[in-house]
């Protein structure tokens, strides 16, 4: 089954392209790059050389951030 065909919703996924976190938080693609080259950066996951955004921990840095 091809991913057009069945898509999987932002709400039922564990993690994020930067596209998508780009599109559900309304911040740039390059400032969420540079949030998760930071060391210690909390919500990310390397596979390979792709990163992703692990969605709870960044909508929990989201909500306890004031300024990015």
């Amino acid at each position: 089954m091809s991913k057009a065909m069945n898509p999987v919703p932002i709400y039922h996924k564990i993690t994020l392209t930067i596209e998508e976190a780009a599109d559900l938080t309304n911040i740039g693609i390059n400032r969420i790059d540079a949030m998760l080259r930071k060391p210690n950066c909390p919500f990310v996951l390397f596979v390979g050389k792709k990163k992703l955004v692990k969605r709870k921990e960044f909508e929990e840095f989201i909500s306890k951030t004031l300024y990015i």
